[in-house]
């Protein structure tokens, strides 16, 4: 059932599975950019049987408040918002603590996956451990310029400098929120295509169709300074386990796997044949079983 918390006085929209399951732990679950707790519609009853599992939607995204984002140079107002990791972390953050009340299990998606990190040291010994369901690489952020074409390092500063520009990005914004663009989308994001229907376009559509949609696209394409995931691992301590699409067009499954060799927090590598960047919603008859198994172990 949907509900609504009050967080700094923004509205944001939540809803729960297996509230009456008594479990020692729950589930948070944490959707990517552009998407919502919508997303995790064929996961969030399935994981609702094993423990109460908790989907809420990021500030900026599906049901939540979509504050006029404010970038560093810019005046912060009480109606503006700084759209990045830290903000976001410290909204579920809150969360876990004012809603969710128990000891939980972190999964993200995409750059959920990022959030879910960073949460999880926030929550310290509240936290047992996090999913990373192919987890945003961030390749465009200023820390791995040196990884990118002389081209893109040269134009670099006019990029930053032009996207700040609030006309440009709502022509961007515009172009991209219409049901046709994001069926192509979900074509590449899907290879598979399961699941792709008219349910999961309005999912990603209808958000995007309210007044501040625009304002949170403008916060995260400005996102050019913020954490990366190798650096959040590498002295995490607790649990983390890793699910990847193994045709992932975004985040490729090599990176995943060089991970699991790099960090030693991380328990496990699972790779979904031919799912793209969402297997859980892609895939969940393989996602969820994976899911139930490292809740099991959680508890």
């Amino acid at each position: 059932m949907k509900q609504f918390w009050t967080w700094q006085n923004l509205q944001i929209a939540w809803q729960v599975e297996g509230e009456e399951i008594p479990s020692p732990i729950a589930i948070v679950l944490i959707h990517g950019f552009g998407a919502s707790k919508d997303h995790w519609r064929m996961n969030q009853k399935k994981i609702g049987l094993k423990a109460p599992c908790y989907a809420l939607d990021l500030v900026g995204f599906g049901e939540s408040s979509q504050p006029n984002s404010y970038l560093l140079y810019e005046r912060k107002t009480s109606k503006s918002f700084f759209y990045c990791f830290d903000s976001w972390s410290q909204q579920v953050f809150d969360f876990c603590n004012e809603v969710v009340k128990k000891p939980v299990l972190l999964i993200g998606n995409s750059i959920g996956g990022v959030i879910a990190l960073n949460t999880s040291n926030k929550l310290s010994q509240k936290c047992l451990g996090v999913v990373l369901i192919d987890c945003a690489q961030r390749t465009m952020d200023d820390k791995r310029l040196a990884e990118q074409s002389l081209l893109m390092r040269f134009l670099r500063p006019v990029i930053k400098t032009v996207v700040r520009k609030r006309f440009l990005s709502s022509t961007l914004f515009k172009n991209a929120a219409n049901p046709k663009f994001i069926s192509k989308i979900l074509k590449i994001a899907y290879p598979s295509g399961g699941n792709v229907n008219q349910e999961l376009i309005d999912i990603l559509f209808q958000p995007t169709q309210r007044k501040g949609a625009k304002e949170a696209f403008r916060g995260f394409i400005n996102l050019f300074d913020d954490y990366l995931a190798p650096d959040l691992l590498t002295h995490f301590e607790k649990p983390v386990h890793l699910i990847w699409g193994e045709k992932d067009p975004w985040e490729p499954v090599k990176e995943a796997k060089r991970w699991s060799k790099t960090f030693k927090c991380i328990k496990s590598l699972e790779i979904i044949s031919n799912a793209g960047h969402c297997p859980h919603d892609e895939m969940p008859e393989k996602v969820n079983p994976i899911i139930e198994k490292i809740i099991q172990e959680a508890m």
